[in-house]
């Protein structure tokens, strides 16, 4: 089983939804936390007062760091490496999100999501996963999402990114496993972070309400579920009951889920 106490553990996203209850969480279990996000001095200003809150763990650095450049993913491992602290867990978790129909969404902001969506935890892990498995053992999570099963309109661009992380995880599982290397990836529903706040363009935008706060899980509840499969070494991971419901609808019965979008189709007719 993976143990968090006294691991080094690398965090993107670690100054949003998600990312803040990943520090608590791990810093509640003894985690050695290196954490990195876009907005350097509001990562710091969290992780302190996160830290004092805890007053267990250890934050030993903050950085930041653009992912959505090729360039970003190496300047955080040279960083983290200059640290000198062998990481036992990296979670890529950092991630935006954007709605709109695929013609209609600019093509430099769907190129940046697939930039920090993707090609970001693909770096990362690629970069991390040698010291790894050259010390037989390490564990990589990659939070994907319900999106990574199940595509709606509106979604092409986000369904994409994560149903290409959820292929990329389990093709490095299978790779890894030999050298006693962990992968474990994640799919929640739609929670309660910034991510339900997203862009939207052109005329999807103008016909759907999106999902409401009280239809959305609470992040909290979502990585204690994470965090305890981790643990487990779980490698599929569907942390809240919306997630599982659909999963196993999607895998069950799929022509359902092909019916079911009507739970996400705009309010008005589709206009050209």
């Amino acid at each position: 089983m993976t143990q968090f106490k006294d691991a080094a553990i690398v965090l993107t996203g670690a100054a949003g939804g998600f990312g803040q209850q990943f520090t608590r969480k791990l810093l509640k279990a003894g985690g050695q936390l290196i954490l990195a996000d876009l907005d350097e001095a509001r990562l710091r200003q969290q992780a302190e007062a996160i830290q004092q809150e805890v007053k267990t763990g250890k934050v030993l650095a903050c950085l930041g760091v653009d992912l959505s450049e090729p360039a970003g993913s190496q300047s955080l491992y040279d960083a983290v490496n200059a640290l000198g602290v062998p990481v036992d867990i990296l979670i890529n978790n950092a991630g935006i999100g954007l709605y709109g129909r695929m013609d209609e969404v600019p093509t430099d902001k769907w190129e940046r999501l697939m930039q920090v969506n993707l090609l970001a935890p693909m770096r990362l892990s690629t970069l991390f996963v040698a010291d790894m498995i050259q010390r037989r053992q390490g564990h990589i999570v990659n939070i994907s999402s319900l999106a990574g099963w199940i595509a709606v309109a509106g979604m092409a661009h986000y369904a994409s990114s994560k149903f290409g992380l959820r292929g990329f995880s389990e093709g490095l599982f299978n790779e890894v496993k030999p050298y006693n290397v962990k992968v474990t990836a994640v799919y929640p529903y739609f929670s309660r972070t910034p991510l339900l706040q997203a862009e939207k363009y052109g005329s999807l935008a103008q016909e759907t309400t999106g999902i409401s706060d009280k239809d959305a899980t609470d992040p909290e509840r979502v990585i204690e579920a994470v965090i305890r499969a981790i643990a487990q070494d779980k490698l599929h991971v569907f942390p809240d009951r919306k997630a599982q419901v659909f999963h196993q609808i999607k895998r069950y019965f799929p022509p359902i889920i092909t019916w079911g979008v009507d739970y996400f189709k705009p309010k008005q007719n589709a206009k050209p």
